[in-house]
C-alpha cells in the first residue's frame, strides 16, 4: 500500500499561526525539478537480469512520477552483486524472494524473473498488501492467470503488465472508434480481420534438445530457480535469456513477444474480458521440452472477429484472408448514430497515477490475463497439433483431456497456486 504522509504544505498552513518564519528545502516540498516525499513510492526489485528495474523507470518515472529503490532479489549472486553496483549500497539485497515481499516498507514489487515464477510472486505480493508490476509474459500457463487475477482483485491492489502498446492505440481516432464500436453491443457480427505478421523471432527462439546435464555454478541456486517448473540437470541454456526456448519456463517466440502485440488489438476490439473460441495453428510437430518452429495461429472470436499471428519466419505464410477493419457502415443506421454519439472511452492511467488514485491501471490484470491466454491457447494448438475449441467463460478447451492437461498445469511441491 501506498504509505499516507502528511504533505509538507499542509502541515506549514495548519501551523501559520504559531510560527515565524520556516524555510523548506524544495526537494521536500517538490517543483519543476523535485517529487515530494509523499509522492514517492518505495519498490522492491524481484529479478535483477537484463530487464531488471526497466518497468520501474517506464511505468512510474517516465511519467513524471519518482520511486526509491529499497531492496533487490535473485538467485544468481553475480546478478546481486551487480544488482548493488547498478543500483546503490542502500539496497538490501536477498536471494528469496518471500523475504523481499514481506517487508512492510515496500509499495511496489516490480517482478522481472523468468515468467514460470510470475504468478506465485504475483499472488504473494497481492496478498501482503504490494501494488505490482509484472514482466511479459504475465504467467507461463492459463488456470495460473486466473489465480492472479482473482488474488489481485481479492486484496485491492493495482496491476501493470510490462507492455504499453494499448497507450499508443488509445491516442488514434481510428481505434477509438472501432473500440466504441465493439464495445457498443451493436455490432452482432464482426466481419474484422487483424493480422499481425512479422516480429517473432521464430528461428531464434528454439530449445536445444538431449541437453548434457552441466554442473551447478556454485553462485547459483539451480533449485530456487527452478521453483515451481520441473528440476531439470543444469544446463546453461536453460538459464538466462535463453530460458525463453522452453516450455518449462516460457513458450517461445509466442510467450515471448505476443503479449506486446496482442495487447492493442485486445483494447482496440474491446477484448479485455473474453477469450477466442476457436485455434489453429499450422507449426512443425512439437517437442516436449524445447520449443520449435511455427508458421501461423488463427484464433476466431464468438462474433467472428478473427486474430492472426504470422510468424514470418517459417513454413507457409498464412492466406486465407486478408486483413480487414472494422468501419461504421457494418452497422445499421440508428446503431451508427448511437456509436457516433457515444464519448470516447476514458483515457488510461498509468501504473503511478493508479496507485495514487486507487484505480484500474492500463494495463490491468484482467487485461494481461486475457491477452497473455491468446499466446498460451496459441501454444496449445502448437504442441497437440490439432485445432482446440475453448471456453472462454469457464476457462477451459472443449472436449479434450491433453489439452486441458497444458491449461492446468502442476507444479513441483511444494510450490502450488
Amino acid at each position: 500500500m501506498l504509505r499516507q504522509h502528511i504533505s509538507r504544505r499542509r502541515f506549514l498552513a495548519t501551523t501559520a499561526t504559531t510560527a515565524a518564519i520556516t524555510i523548506v528545502p524544495s526537494n521536500v516540498l517538490g517543483g519543476a525539478r523535485h517529487t515530494p516525499p509523499s509522492e514517492i513510492l518505495t519498490a522492491g526489485l524481484i529479478g535483477c537480469g537484463g530487464q531488471g528495474g526497466e518497468d520501474l523507470n517506464t511505468y512510474i518515472k517516465a511519467p513524471g512520477g519518482d520511486y526509491k529503490l529499497l531492496a533487490a532479489c535473485d538467485v544468481d549472486e553475480t546478478r546481486l552483486a551487480n544488482a548493488r553496483k547498478k543500483f546503490g549500497e542502500h539496497v538490501e539485497l536477498y536471494t528469496d524472494w518471500r523475504r523481499l515481499i514481506e517487508r512492510n516498507d515496500i509499495d511496489v514489487i516490480s517482478i522481472a524473473t523468468p515468467p514460470h515464477w510470475h504468478a506465485l510472486m504475483c499472488i504473494a505480493a497481492a496478498q501482503a498488501g504490494k501494488d505490482i508490476l509484472c514482466e511479459k509474459p504475465m504467467t507461463r500457463f492459463i488456470a495460473e492467470g486466473r489465480a492472479v487475477v482473482t488474488a489481485v482483485k481479492r486484496y485491492g491492489r493495482v496491476f501493470q503488465i510490462g507492455t504499453s502498446g494499448r497507450f499508443g492505440a488509445y491516442k488514434s481516432s481510428r481505434s477509438r472508434r472501432i473500440h466504441k464500436i465493439m464495445r457498443s453491443g451493436l455490432l452482432k457480427h464482426c466481419p474484422a480481420v487483424y493480422i499481425h505478421r512479422g516480429g517473432f523471432p521464430v528461428l531464434r527462439y528454439c530449445g536445444k534438445v538431449n541437453l548434457k546435464p552441466e554442473r551447478v555454478p556454485a553462485h547459483l541456486d539451480w533449485d530456487m530457480y527452478c521453483g515451481p517448473s520441473p528440476l531439470r540437470p543444469y544446463h546453461p541454456h536453460r538459464f538466462g535469456g535463453s530460458h525463453r526456448f522452453y516450455w518449462d519456463y516460457e513458450g517461445g517466440s509466442l510467450a515471448d513477444f505476443a503479449q506486446h502485440y496482442v495487447d492493442p488489438f485486445q483494447w482496440i476490439y474491446g477484448k479485455d474480458d473474453t477469450s477466442p473460441v476457436e485455434v489453429e495453428a499450422c507449426a512443425a510437430p512439437a517437442h516436449p521440452d524445447a520449443c520449435g518452429v511455427w508458421a501461423w495461429v488463427e484464433l476466431k472470436y464468438a462474433e467472428g472477429l478473427t486474430l492472426v499471428l504470422d510468424g514470418n519466419e517459417w513454413g507457409p505464410r498464412y492466406d486465407r484472408k486478408e486483413p480487414r477493419h472494422v468501419e461504421l457502415s457494418d452497422l445499421d443506421e440508428e446503431s451508427r448514430k448511437k456509436v457516433e454519439a457515444m464519448p470516447d472511452p476514458e483515457p488510461l492511467l498509468w501504473f503511478a497515477e493508479a496507485v495514487k488514485m486507487r484505480k484500474e491501471a492500463g494495463g490491468h490484470v484482467e487485461a494481461s490475463h486475457r491477452a497473455v491466454t491468446i499466446a498460451h491457447l496459441a501454444n496449445i494448438a502448437i504442441r497437440l497439433g490439432r485445432k482446440i475449441r475453448y471456453d472462454p467463460v469457464k476457462e477451459e478447451i472443449i472436449g479434450d483431456e491433453a489439452a486441458n492437461r497444458l491449461v492446468y498445469q502442476p507444479m513441483r511441491e511444494p510450490w502450488h497456486v
